[in-house]
């Protein structure tokens, strides 16, 4: 496979280069990618969104639209593998002349590891520079066992990779690809690249704007107890100051065990949680068997914007969102 991976200072230095003429052709697997690479694109052109909204990005049937999409991008943007198993080789199969971006093996991108069991100790997040990514860096390093073996196959027992891949839910990672996205875009178009330059620095200025509105929002309600549907929402608490009990599944292609959800149940009546969300794709059932018999409130958190119009202002809204429902749940 032909991808062309351009580290950043490369694709900076082209920036020189004759220009290209036409904007490229664009794909994005994800709505929240796709949000920021809209914004970076605003005003020139529009890339195409691969995993429609409301679908669970594990396991992805392409339609043919999607598949020609990818066929004809110049550049592909997408999590990488250990969000998108499945997608690997359609990139291989359709986008292979295209180059390709893996954001969460990007340069600068905060990783952390997936979090144990269904109850979640207090995480400090001390060392955060040392899981920004390296460019050589060998993920099998950080591969776990048990628990995190299970949880980072999907049903047809295709590896990921031992990081929590919900990383776009940090806005500090969205700000860091915004930069990255409009030096690829640039190096493809030169001739636009002072727009999609200008484009991710006014993105970066809202997200500075967006992250001290959300602290606000969150502030009254931040030593609030809360369980989540399935542990998705770290890269948010981490950012945010916020700090989940635990989560009812595993994962979100898996239903919990007899055990775990009764471990959650004692946990809710036992330590006087507030809060239990559930998630617009899942089973709403489950939440209410471990709800049962407690004050706890609910709502719906979505970390993907199933039920948010793609584009630009997708990503600030979703992030937005997150933290409303957490503070009127609490």
């Amino acid at each position: 496979m032909s991808r062309k991976f351009l580290p950043l200072s490369v694709t900076a230095a082209l920036m020189g280069s004759t220009a290209m003429g036409d904007v490229p052709n664009v794909a994005a697997d994800i709505a929240p990618v796709h949000s920021l690479v809209a914004r970076v694109m605003e005003g020139l052109g529009t890339p195409n969104l691969i995993i429609q909204a409301g679908a669970s990005p594990h396991d992805y049937n392409l339609r043919p639209s999607e598949a020609a999409a990818l066929q004809d991008a110049d550049l592909v943007f997408w999590m990488g593998e250990d969000l998108t198993p499945w997608m690997e080789g359609a990139i291989e199969t359709l986008a292979d002349d295209a180059v390709v971006t893996a954001l969460l093996e990007a340069e600068g991108t905060i990783l952390f590891d997936f979090r144990e069991g269904a109850l979640f100790d207090a995480h400090v997040h001390k060392e955060e520079g040392e899981h920004a990514h390296e460019e050589e860096h060998d993920h099998e390093e950080h591969a776990h066992e048990d628990e995190h073996d299970d949880r980072a196959r999907d049903e047809h027992g295709h590896a990921h990779g031992g990081h929590d891949s919900h990383a776009w839910l940090s806005p500090e990672n969205a700000s860091t690809w915004l930069n990255l996205i409009a030096a690829q875009l640039s190096s493809a178009d030169p001739g636009n690249a002072g727009t999609y330059f200008a484009n991710a620095a006014a993105a970066r200025a809202e997200l500075e704007v967006l992250v001290s509105e959300v602290h606000g929002i969150l502030e009254p309600v931040r030593e609030g107890r809360f369980i989540v549907f399935h542990d998705a929402y770290q890269y948010f608490e981490v950012s945010f100051g916020l700090q989940a009990s635990g989560a009812i599944s595993l994962g979100d292609a898996s239903d919990p065990s007899p055990a775990r959800i009764a471990e959650i149940q004692d946990l809710i009546r036992d330590e006087g949680i507030e809060c239990v969300l559930a998630e617009p794709q899942f089973n709403r059932g489950l939440v209410l068997i471990v709800m049962d018999g407690t004050d706890a409130n609910t709502g719906t958190l979505d970390p993907i914007g199933s039920n948010l119009e793609p584009g630009p202002a997708l990503y600030p809204q979703l992030i937005r969102n997150l933290a409303t429902t957490l503070a009127e749940c609490l």
